[in-house]
Parts: structure tokens; sequence; C-alpha cells
């Protein structure tokens, strides 16, 4: 039986998953709130009530309408709408993996009957381990992709968060620089008209890599835990996992004594 779950996957090495790993509880086992039905699902409710309370209170100051007049690249928006579709596809990913995690549970309660014609990934994998000459590390690999594989476009995504915010931060400094160059002489009675033109260009350029910085941990941590839970949901499943019987040869269950042949 195969003991460990399947490397981690190279795209976990980008940097907001390695900012995400270094936060307080990032990388701990599912809680017990995540194992009960439905529980990675509630808690990503509550973990997006949460952020969106705390956007409802930037709109009430006015930040949003702020952080869009100032970056007229729109570079923010596409963050932000690019976090929201990411999000959504994690609750609904979080809803698909308690699910498995719920058929889990019923099949190590049913004491190991894998008869049962819903999509269960578990189910599958020990179905096929059971059939004779099966290979257990191909079918491992394929409860691997099926718990990890939609992750990876997910974590891309995320890393496109960040190189948004960076590209607008180079915008914002070539704007920047252009305006520097544009510069015969000063004078003093076009220095608020400059001031204003030297602010915009260093604004999009923060205020694009704060946004890209922010979705990039805040929807790194929605990932990570998604990892963890696939993670518990394939050990566990590895685990239940029957011990490959080696078959009987002639050899063993035959003669006692060498090449002679078993008889009276």
């Amino acid at each position: 039986m195969a003991d460990a779950a399947p490397a981690t996957p190279p795209h976990h090495r980008m940097l907001g998953a390695a900012l995400v790993s270094h936060l307080p509880g990032a990388r701990r086992s599912p809680l017990a709130l995540e194992q009960a039905p439905n529980g990675l699902f509630l808690l990503w409710l509550a973990y997006m009530g949460l952020l969106g309370f705390g956007a409802l209170l930037l709109w009430r100051a006015g930040a949003w309408h702020r952080l869009v007049a100032a970056d007229p690249t729109g570079l923010t928006v596409i963050i932000v709408l690019l976090f929201i579709g990411c999000s959504v596809w994690a609750g609904r990913r979080a809803w698909a993996l308690g699910l498995q995690r719920q058929r889990l549970d019923e099949l190590l309660t049913r004491q190991g009957s894998t008869n049962t014609t819903e999509e269960h990934w578990s189910a599958e994998y020990l179905r096929g381990c059971t059939q004779p000459g099966a290979d257990q590390n191909t079918w491992m690999q394929i409860l691997g992709e099926r718990a990890h594989g939609p992750h990876e476009m997910a974590w891309w995504l995320n890393g496109i968060q960040l190189k948004l915010g960076l590209l607008g931060k180079v915008i914002g400094f070539s704007i920047l620089a252009l305006q520097l160059g544009q510069m015969d002489s000063f004078d003093a009675s076009q220095s608020a008209q400059l001031l204003k033109n030297l602010t915009g260009g260093l604004g999009i350029a923060l205020l694009t890599t704060v946004t890209g910085l922010t979705g990039n941990i805040l929807l790194g941590l929605q990932l990570m835990r998604l990892d963890r839970f696939a993670d518990a949901l394939v050990t566990d499943t590895l685990a239940a996992t029957p011990p490959a019987q080696a078959p009987a040869t002639q050899a063993t269950a035959g003669a006692p004594h060498g090449d002679r042949p078993p008889g009276p």
C-alpha cells in the first residue's frame, strides 16, 4: 500500500504561496470544523463574509471610488474582478471537496463497500486497486489529479494578480519618468500642475502594487486551505486501501523438497 501523498506541486513555490505558508495556521491539517459536513464550505462562507464586510466599509468611506479614479489604466479593477472570480470558484471547489469527504466517511462507515454509482474519487480508487493486476501507483496518480489538478490554474491566476500589480508599478514609474523628462526648466507658477502629474504616476504604481499583493495573499489563503483539505482526503483514502497480497506460487504451496513434485 502506498503510504505517502503525492509530492507538492511546483506551483506551491510561487511567491503568493510562500507568503501565505508563513502565516499562522496556514499549513495546519484540516480543522475539526472543516471535517464536519460542508464544514470547508461554511468556513469559506465565513471568510467571504468577513471580506465582504471590509469591502462595504471601504465603500462607505469612499475608498473604492478614489481607487478607480486614481488608476486610469484599469488594472486595479481587473485585479479585483479576477479575485472575485477566483474566490467564487474556490467556494464551488470547497463544496465539491466537502461532498467527497462525506462520501469517503460513508464509505469507511460501510466498512469498505465500494458498490456505488455516484461519482466518488475514493471509491473509484479502491475499486481500481482491487482489480486483478491493478497498478496502485497509477490509481494514486489519478486520485491526486482529481484532488489537486484543478487547483493549478487557480494558483496560476493567483500569481497573475501579483504580476498585474507589478505591471501597474512599471507603468506608473514610466509615467513618472516621462513627466520628469519633459521638464525643461522649473517654473514656480506651474509647480502645482507639475506635482499633480508626478503624483499621478506614483499613485498608479503604489495602488496597483498594493491591490495585487492584497488579492494575492487573500486568495492564497483560500487555495492553501483547499490544498490541505485535498491532502487529507488523499491521505485518508490511501490509509483505507487494503494491502496488496502476493499471489501464491506453486513452489511455495507445492513441493517442500526442492524440484521433486508432490506425491505420495
